[in-house]
């Protein structure tokens, strides 16, 4: 609407405007933005379901390899102190020492104090030894939290009854599994690190 004088009179003139025009364009963008959106979707999708299968395959791979190792290698592998289990290899130290002594012999060999995984490793190692042994649990950076020596959260716990806790208010700060009087369930013990005990070193066999 378009306002001017004539003769000092007001005069209004309407102009027709085409609005169908204006939605055209918005219906149009807007489909546009539809079309993109689901591009972006598929190729998100088509991403995500690559990745998949590329680790499905790693893995599948690596536990066939892992498999087919163990049968044919898996006596070469395994002597008096060491022994094999789902793709990882153990030693059994001889002589006892120290925890912190323990991890550094482990690591010296490339592994480390035994990390338990599963409940099937957890019955693997208590049928190891007939005696303690350390094991790579620790609260040693922070007082009651547990953590492996990798750094992984303890997440399914095998304390025996009443541990862990501290013995007559000493610093106990390091983890030894018991295997005599205890079952596998039930075979953690909280102890001090400045203890004797053997040791278990684990390393992945098969990388």
């Amino acid at each position: 609407t378009h306002k001017t004088v004539v003769d000092n009179e007001e005069v209004f003139i309407y102009a027709n405007y085409d609005t169908s025009h204006d939605f055209r364009n918005k219906m149009s963008h807007s489909r546009a933005a539809a079309v993109c959106l689901g591009l972006l979707c598929v190729l998100l999708l088509a991403r995500i379901t690559g990745l998949c299968l590329y680790y499905n395959g790693v893995l599948g791979s690596y536990e066939k390899n892992c498999k087919t190792n163990s049968t044919a290698e898996r006596d070469q592998l395994q002597s008096s102190n060491n022994r094999y289990f789902s793709c990882s290899l153990y030693h059994i130290s001889k002589g006892t020492k120290l925890w912190t002594e323990s991890r550094q012999d482990c690591l010296r060999r490339g592994a480390d104090l035994v990390i338990i995984n599963s409940r099937e490793e957890q019955v693997f190692i208590h049928e190891l030894i007939d005696k303690g042994f350390w094991i790579g649990l620790t609260d040693r950076d922070e007082e009651g939290i547990w953590k492996f020596v990798n750094g992984t959260p303890l997440t399914t716990v095998y304390w025996m009854r009443g541990e862990p806790h501290s013995y007559q208010g000493k610093d106990e700060d390091c983890v030894e599994q018991w295997t005599s009087f205890s079952n596998p369930e039930d075979s953690w013990c909280e102890t001090q690190c400045s203890e004797l005990r053997l040791e278990v070193c684990e390393k992945v066999a098969y990388p």
